[in-house]
């Protein structure tokens, strides 16, 4: 087996972890779609997915903590709910979708459970830090796409989004809440720069796209890389969950 067979069977059996974190009206979910759409079109295996939720008891469990029927059981138990879901879309979805190879593309992850539960809900570092060891283990981001834009603009673009319809638990927080969120998601990238790009979110999508896509080109090729499919690429369907999460 030469080194280059080598390199491409490591990759394979690694695959290539993407998430995408920021604060409301980010553009997180169409962003992930472009994404995976492009790499698609390269020939890579993709799967696009989101938190919370992405396989069926997250998903359950999303409808739960969207809702805010937990929010009056304090951030504590959100982020043990949070944690919990997680658990089953690692089992489920991501970690099945890396061994074979893919690139898997995430719309939120353990970042905001640190930003959302941990630095706002005021909660010990140490349980957040506990809960990531004990569901993330081994498997973190090998990049992670920080999307950020103002607080107002964000939140005017979840409001045009959702048209008439309801507000989630954490879009009814108050704007004081979004700038310490889009300030805490800014310390995280900072402290992990090797692992966290920021993004301007201010651009048009079709502008954000191509700067998401420098990075994203530049660590596919810089190190180690999932296996490229010679001819057309697929967006990786698994068992347990809906093909590319359509529901993102």
């Amino acid at each position: 087996m030469t080194p280059t067979d080598q390199t491409v069977r490591e990759a394979l059996r690694h695959g290539f972890f993407i998430t995408l974190e920021g604060g409301e009206g980010a553009g997180k979910s169409t962003q992930a779609r472009i994404l995976s759409n492009r790499l698609v079109g390269l020939g890579y295996d993709t799967l696009t997915t989101r938190e919370p939720g992405g396989s069926p008891g997250a998903e359950r469990l999303r409808d739960v903590l969207l809702s805010g029927a937990v929010a009056p059981l304090g951030p504590a138990a959100e982020a043990i709910l949070f944690s919990a879901a997680r658990i089953d879309h690692l089992d489920k979805t991501i970690r099945p979708a890396l061994a074979q190879g893919c690139v898997v593309i995430c719309d939120r992850f353990a970042d905001s459970t640190r930003a959302y539960q941990g630095a706002l809900g005021n909660l010990d570092p140490r349980l957040i830090g506990a809960l990531e060891t004990v569901t993330v283990g081994p498997t973190k981001p090998d990049l992670t796409l920080m999307l950020d834009l103002p607080a107002e603009v964000g939140l005017d673009r979840a409001n045009s989004r959702r048209m008439s319809g309801p507000v989630d638990r954490f879009e009814a927080e108050n704007l004081s809440f979004h700038r310490g969120l889009r300030q805490t998601f800014l310390e995280i990238a900072a402290a992990e720069p090797h692992r966290c790009k920021v993004i301007d979110a201010m651009q048009s999508p079709e502008d954000v796209s191509e700067q998401i896509w420098r990075v994203v080109e530049g660590r596919l090729t810089s190190g180690t890389k999932p296996g490229r499919i010679p001819a057309v690429g697929n967006v990786i369907s698994l068992p347990t969950v809906r093909r590319g999460v359509e529901a993102l």
